[in-house]
């Protein structure tokens, strides 16, 4: 199927590594041009190097989105260098373990890095969203329904995510901009692994997640994000608006006797 997104120009935050990187590629598949705003130099350039023979269709701007004069030049500089700006993914957070016995300061601070560049930039770019009834795809963490223990900072921001985004699809409707999020649960990304490698057992660990996933017993992969991602970023999506989509194997929401039983089978 073609997603009609050639010439498109679409901006990902934190687009280096993980979901973002999946995204980026995702949208270059289907001939898309891409802005990407990161903090790591390293993982940025290695992504330029792979993509060296479409250099008018990539571009690594560096900063952090916290700030919100960073979030307005990465707008400024992709309608300078791409011309226009079509597409919006607010993929950019860490998991920041802020609990909620931690100091305001600290809760704040994971607010800041997960929430508030989320604001700025869809507010920074929306007048070029408007203009080319464009579309913002956000992301967002199963925390934000299930909770998890531990992540109060970092699941209140995705709620919050989850909240603006059916805010944004009530207000930018008359523009014809289209605003969804995309929820993983049990998604294998290098921040994953990094974590599972510092446990007394990885193997053991990560076998014992994946079992939790009703659909298939293992992890989303971060392709299958950017599958939804890039679909709901397109004009195919025209009239999908105020969604929170759930891309997880049923981790979230199905019956938890089938995570319970692994013998659990289907039959007529």
């Amino acid at each position: 199927m073609d997603l009609k997104l050639k010439d498109k120009v679409a901006i990902v935050t934190g687009g280096a590594k993980g979901i973002g990187r999946a995204v980026v590629e995702g949208l270059l598949s289907e001939n898309c041009r891409v802005v990407f705003a990161d903090l790591d130099e390293a993982a940025s350039q290695e992504l330029q190097e792979k993509y060296s023979h479409r250099p008018n269709d990539l571009l690594f701007l560096h900063g952090d989105l916290s700030e919100e004069a960073v979030c307005e030049s990465v707008v400024k500089e992709a309608v300078k260098e791409m011309g226009k700006i079509n597409i919006l993914v607010n993929n950019a957070g860490v998991n920041d373990s802020t609990g909620f016995k931690c100091s305001q300061h600290k809760f704040l601070d994971s607010l800041k890095k997960n929430l508030l560049h989320v604001f700025s930039m869809t507010k920074l770019a929306s007048d070029q969203l408007i203009e080319n009834r464009g579309s913002i795809v956000n992301i967002s963490s199963k925390v934000s329904v299930t909770g998890q223990g531990g992540t109060s900072g970092y699941a209140a921001a995705k709620g919050a995510v989850n909240a603006l985004t059916r805010e944004w699809a009530v207000e930018l409707a008359a523009a014809s901009v289209t605003v969804n999020t995309v929820v993983p649960a049990e998604c294998w990304t290098p921040l994953y692994e990094n974590w599972i490698n510092t446990q007394d057992d990885p193997s053991a660990v990560r076998k014992g997640i994946a079992d939790l996933v009703p659909l298939g017993r293992r992890f989303t992969t971060a392709e299958e994000i950017a599958d939804a991602v890039v679909f709901l970023a397109s004009p195919r999506s025209s009239h999908t608006t105020g969604q929170i989509i759930f891309v997880d194997g049923g981790y979230t929401h199905l019956d938890r006797k089938l995570s319970a039983s692994k013998s659990f089978h289907w039959s007529e």
